[in-house]
């Protein structure tokens, strides 16, 4: 047997694939890394299949006792990493020996890190997918969060080559932010004066902000709607309830909704909004939907082009 001991699980640590796709229809929402440029990037330092299954860390407090040989690399919000009580780079491939200790502790910046291991951890799929969403039930092993003494599976490492991304590459998590989004079809229902208060404000990361969607505060806005029948929500959509306080739906939202939407935020920005804690304060810019393509399409080049350092 190889893999990994869990000796403490962190406050939440879930396993994570790319996500499941194409299961809306029975109800199922999609999962998945909420940083999907950290969880890639974590899997490619260890030449892992970019949908290779990791453990997505929120705020840290991890450790694990290895009881195999293999790369480990950690990638995305400042969670200092330590072997052996001794701290590591991050964003760098480690060897590890069977009987060493890996500790993930609280980030000092950021709130999620994506833990990835050569080969990838071995986690049968539910639905064609390891992704854990606790509100359902599913994935991961018993669709909760790590638990202690839960082992996590491996192969032995092999031959797999590792890399470090170079520093200027590593992404930064600011806590004052501008996120970019495109407005809806219900956008009618808001008046321009009421879409210059959103796109003009401020608004401050509330403690109602998990996997789910973010809650913000600040200037209130009203659509000229109470509600609408509920209808299939996307990633990033905006919705306004009642209150006039904005949501932002992520990963493990709901599939259908009945709060009016102003618009969606681009997929790059909700993963730079998952990576804000509590208090931190964002900002709204409108693009259009051409510009919103070409920003993923530069994102997905940039990506491919980026080129780690390959490590002994």
């Amino acid at each position: 047997m190889s893999g990994f001991r869990v000796i403490q699980p962190g406050l939440l640590t879930l396993i994570q694939d790319a996500g499941r796709f194409g299961h809306h229809r029975i109800g199922l929402t999609t999962g998945g890394p909420v940083d999907s440029l950290a969880f890639k990037w974590a899997n490619r330092l260890v030449d892992n299949p970019l949908n290779s299954t990791t453990l997505e860390i929120s705020f840290g407090g991890l450790v694990m006792q290895a009881e195999t040989d293999a790369q480990i690399v950690l990638a995305g919000a400042e969670m200092p990493l330590k072997i052996n009580g001794v701290e590591q780079d991050r964003w760098h491939a480690h060897k590890i020996k069977a009987g060493d200790k890996i500790e993930v502790s609280f980030s000092a910046q950021g709130a999620r890190a994506y833990l990835a291991v050569s080969g990838g951890f071995q986690v049968e799929h539910s639905f064609s997918s390891s992704a854990t969403v606790t509100r359902e039930g599913i994935g991961g092993f018993t669709g909760d969060k790590l638990q202690q003494g839960d082992f996590l599976y491996c192969k032995p490492s092999g031959e797999h080559g590792g890399f470090r991304l170079p520093e200027e590459h590593r992404p930064d998590y600011f806590d004052d932010i501008s996120l970019r989004v495109i407005t809806g079809y219900q956008q009618q229902a808001f008046s321009d004066y009421q879409k210059r208060l959103f796109f003009s404000s401020e608004y401050k990361v509330t403690d109602r902000a998990d996997r789910m969607g973010y809650r913000l505060e600040g200037p209130e806005v009203k659509p000229s709607i109470d509600g609408i029948l509920s209808e299939g929500i996307c990633h990033g959509a905006i919705q306004i309830p009642a209150d006039g306080q904005p949501i932002v739906l992520l990963n493990d939202r709901q599939t259908i909704g009945g709060y009016p939407k102003i618009g969606s935020m681009i997929a790059m920005d909700t993963a730079r909004m998952a990576q804000l804690l509590p208090g931190s304060r964002i900002s709204f810019e409108e693009i259009s939907i051409d510009d919103a393509h070409n920003l993923h399409c530069l994102a997905h080049v940039r990506f491919n082009n980026t080129e780690p350092e390959a490590i002994d």
